[in-house]
């Protein structure tokens, strides 16, 4: 450890995999003149929804603007509740505010960190009109269970996938059979444009829309306007947004869903290997695959027990000072400043998730002896 600390060297939790054959991909896009939304696009969302086993795909620039348009084409709006975790990226309750709705805080499956059918139920009201459910960190929740409640309740679920390109849920591609699915791609995802996102539905006409939302309501795209040899003359339908990707991230993109599989089966190899190290050390909770499923491990957190004698906030400032960059564990957005306004019904896995996990690093070029330092640190607080 000292050998690192005086050289300076640090282990990053997260490397996004960019390569020199998605710095050709931008570049022959730049080269092509058409840098705007068109064909690569076009290409990136058929290529990625066939992927999740979606019917359609719709690029836009974030998995936030995502979740807005998947709001918006549900029709939630004021005086409607919708039932979120709070146990996620903040951006998952703000969508619901940018419709002028409420989310409401749900708790989670200590295991899991996900919403569940009983979590949901618990704060559901007359007034609920949708529920968003995150997997979490890319560990699927349990789209079974959720799907059926949700159908039984007469509720609409919206499936935060940020993290979960790769994971699996019953045998399945984490998106397929969803009624509608938001995307990130992010540089911290394992498949990224740098920024970006995706709405993937299987409905025609919801993803005709979602494509008129995400380009200011016109009815006839900017590609399409382009490609036409006559004038065309647009129509604004609705009042809407510019949520558009480029096609100089879709190039990326597209070069990025050729490298999913094999960087999902590296990530699981390396967390196989973080669960065999850890396996000894009493108090330490590393997440799992569900028994329903497969995570593609985006990322790599432990839940810290009494137990283990030495508390989160140490444990990260002693891994930093070893040269690891770790995190604190997902936030819990009820507790930010900006719901300070919210009262929400008792969540004691989300704060206890919150006050005692953190995530250590995970990514393609994270060797066997990072992975052997970290722990070797995590042994060594063990009830210090």
């Amino acid at each position: 450890m000292a050998g690192r600390e005086m050289t300076g060297a640090r282990i990053p939790v997260m490397i996004p995999r960019l390569g020199e054959e998605e710095a050709q991909a931008a570049a022959d896009a730049v080269r092509s003149g058409w840098v705007a939304q068109g064909p690569r696009v076009a290409r990136f969302e058929q290529e990625f929804a066939a992927l999740v086993g979606a019917g359609h795909g719709v690029a836009v620039s974030s998995c936030t603007t995502a979740l807005h348009l998947a709001l918006v084409v549900l029709e939630i709006g004021p005086g409607d509740e919708v039932i979120v975790p709070s146990f996620s990226f903040i951006a998952t309750a703000n969508a619901v505010r940018y419709v002028g709705a409420t989310p409401v805080f749900a708790d989670v499956d200590v295991s899991t960190g996900n919403l569940t059918a009983a979590t949901i139920d618990a704060v559901r009201t007359a007034r609920t009109r949708a529920v968003i459910a995150v997997h979490q960190g890319g560990v699927p929740f349990d789209v079974a269970a959720l799907r059926d409640a949700a159908g039984r309740w007469g509720l609409p679920l919206i499936e935060d996938a940020a993290c979960a390109a790769g994971s699996t849920a019953y045998g399945r591609p984490v998106g397929a059979g969803a009624t509608i699915s938001a995307w990130s791609f992010h540089p911290r995802k394992l498949l990224t444009t740098g920024e970006g996102g995706m709405v993937t539905v299987d409905d025609p006409e919801w993803a005709a829309r979602l494509r008129r939302l995400r380009e200011h309501g016109m009815n006839v795209s900017a590609a399409d306007r382009h490609a036409s040899a006559q004038p065309v003359l647009e129509a604004y339908l609705e009042t809407a947004f510019n949520y558009r990707m480029t096609d100089i991230q879709a190039a990326i993109g597209l070069v990025q869903l050729g490298r999913l599989a094999d960087l999902v089966a590296h990530r699981r190899a390396l967390a196989a290997r973080y669960h065999e190290l850890l396996a000894d050390i009493e108090g330490l909770a590393p997440v799992r695959d569900p028994e329903y499923g497969e995570t593609n491990f985006q990322s790599f957190w432990l839940l810290i027990d009494p137990e283990y004698g030495t508390g989160r906030d140490e444990v990260l400032a002693e891994l930093a000072a070893a040269g690891v960059s770790a995190r604190r564990g997902i936030m819990a957005a009820h507790l930010e400043p900006a719901y300070a306004d919210v009262t929400p019904a008792p969540l004691p896995v989300t704060e206890r998730l919150t006050r005692d996990s953190l995530i250590l690093p995970l990514h393609h070029a994270l060797t066997e002896d990072d992975q052997d330092h970290i722990v070797a640190v995590l042994r060594k607080l063990a009830r210090r």
